[in-house]
């Protein structure tokens, strides 16, 4: 792996780069991801979620966030709470998928929450979501917990099934 790619915390302006970039290719999606864009910086500001980035030569090419405060996550009872972490928002440029930067990205977060004291951490998929059940499951999240609906600003209702990985 290139020596220029780094793994750290956001800052806020890197935050707004990156949300700019998903509004603009969201398409028909475009207003729950400004809603969402809002959140997020909200949420970074207050300390309740940190951001975490991978970047390659000057681009962010992957992201994922941990919420650290029940008031970020829908559903939240039993997935997140002072040593559970929620994890969400595991995105790559399609560009630079398979190639191992993720799961730099995601040793870097893991490393970071338990350096906080976090002991796990939850994530949320879609029942109908292979890929990414199957994604979940190699990186260790083998405790089913629930299965609820979450709901986007929209008013678009989807189905979540949640797990959870020990740190």
């Amino acid at each position: 792996m290139k020596t220029d790619y780094i793994c750290k915390i956001a800052d806020l302006s890197e935050m707004e780069r990156k949300w700019d970039d998903e509004i603009a290719r969201a398409g028909e999606n475009r207003a729950n991801w400004a809603v969402w864009k809002t959140g997020a910086l909200r949420n970074r500001e207050a300390g309740w979620t940190l951001p975490y980035y991978g970047i390659l030569k000057g681009e962010i090419i992957c992201e994922a966030t941990a919420h650290l405060c029940p008031k970020t996550v829908q559903n939240a009872e039993g997935l997140v709470d002072e040593r559970t972490a929620y994890l969400s928002a595991f995105r790559t440029v399609p560009a630079y998928q398979g190639q191992g930067y993720f799961s730099r990205l995601f040793r870097f977060m893991l490393d970071d929450l338990r350096g906080r004291g976090y002991e796990a951490i939850t994530v949320g998929v879609e029942p109908q979501d292979e890929t990414n059940r199957a994604i979940y499951a190699h990186y260790g999240f083998d405790r089913y917990l629930k299965t609820a609906v979450e709901t986007y600003p929209d008013q678009t209702t989807i189905t979540v099934d949640y797990y959870r990985k020990k740190l």
